[in-house]
């Protein structure tokens, strides 16, 4: 095993760019990044057994006459439970007046309500708390769970169990982390400090490092900043790499050789969507565990056996109130493969 320490001695840092056709504009050429947290802003229904009401828009033009009628052609397997709901007074508009058999339809308006949560089978490893005062909660994510409610991982989200556990109905992610990857995730407490905080990333005014575990290749020159152009599309699985102006950029550093493996750190300075996952793959050191990239192979939603080995190590940033930087770093570690 070889330890690095620093980066004496190492070769000058080298810069890849991958599939992009020209290099990021001046001011960094980074578009600012979109708030992606999943929130109902100003829901006029409060937070429920952990869950934010589900927010629905109805479409521009529609042939039902009242707005029950629309949900239940939205949800036909849900009929039973929409026409308890509305007559349980737990189905409102925006103003948050409920919705009765006779609403209207109202197009391009907003409704409220919540959905029944499916069952789930416990993600089986425990959410370690690492910092908590009365504006932050932070904590050290396992793999396997998700950040937020997602698809079918609902009350099987950090910030569901958190908001369960601590009774704390306002707790919001400042930022999210993927299902599959463990480490720091930054949650606040009140609603009156959490836009200020969520800006911070937003503005990428935070200095945020991660670990990976991936096959060693002695040929590859490190450090690298590779940049390119990276596009997720909705309803895709993968994100992927495309010609045209980056807009995502990592610094990949060699921290230590285990045989074939080595464990190497990332520094993202944007944060698309499976950026490091991506990069990584793209130098040709796809991270073990990964089951996207370079090509996706299905895994069983049980089956913890081989957790991508990718951590977030540590998130720094100086606090909007106090002016004091603050650091919060993961305790885990992460498995050489087998």
């Amino acid at each position: 095993m070889t330890r690095l320490s620093g980066q004496s001695g190492w070769p000058a840092s080298q810069t890849y760019r991958i599939v992009t056709s020209s290099p990021p504009a001046v001011n960094d050429g980074f578009p600012q990044p979109v708030d992606y947290r999943d929130e109902v802003p100003d829901a006029p229904l409060p937070v429920r057994d952990g869950l934010n009401p589900t927010r629905l828009r109805m479409p521009d033009v529609g042939a039902w006459p009242t707005v029950l009628e629309y949900l239940v052609a939205r949800f036909p397997h849900d009929e039973t439970r929409l026409r308890e709901k509305v007559a349980a007074a737990e189905v409102v508009d925006e103003r948050g007046q409920p919705i009765t058999e006779a609403t209207p339809f109202a197009p391009r308006k907003f409704v409220y309500l919540y959905r029944d949560p499916p069952v789930e089978k416990r993600v089986p490893f425990d959410i370690e708390i690492l910092h908590r005062d009365e504006d932050l909660l932070v904590v050290d994510k396992p793999h396997f769970l998700a950040s937020t409610p997602r698809g079918a991982y609902v009350a099987e989200s950090a910030l569901v169990r958190l908001r369960r556990d601590f009774d704390l109905p306002e707790l919001t992610p400042a930022h999210r982390l993927d299902r599959l990857t463990a480490g720091v995730l930054i949650f606040t407490v009140r609603r009156e400090v959490r836009r200020d905080y969520q800006s911070l990333f937003d503005q990428r005014r935070v200095v945020k490092e991660y670990e990976a575990v991936a096959r060693y290749d002695p040929d590859l020159r490190l450090p690298a900043t590779v940049r390119s152009r990276i596009v997720k599309e909705r309803g895709v699985l993968k994100a992927y790499e495309m010609d045209g102006p980056a807009n995502s950029e990592s610094r990949i550093e060699l921290l230590e050789i285990h045989g074939d493996a080595a464990r190497y750190r990332l520094l993202p300075h944007t944060g698309k969507t499976h950026q490091l996952r991506l990069h990584m793959s793209s130098l040709g050191i796809p991270i073990h565990g990964d089951n996207f990239y370079p090509d996706f192979y299905d895994v069983a939603a049980d089956d913890y056996s081989t957790p991508l080995r990718l951590l977030a190590r540590s998130v720094e940033f100086v606090d909007p109130y106090s002016g004091v930087t603050r650091r919060f770093a993961s305790v885990r570690s992460l498995d050489w493969p087998s």
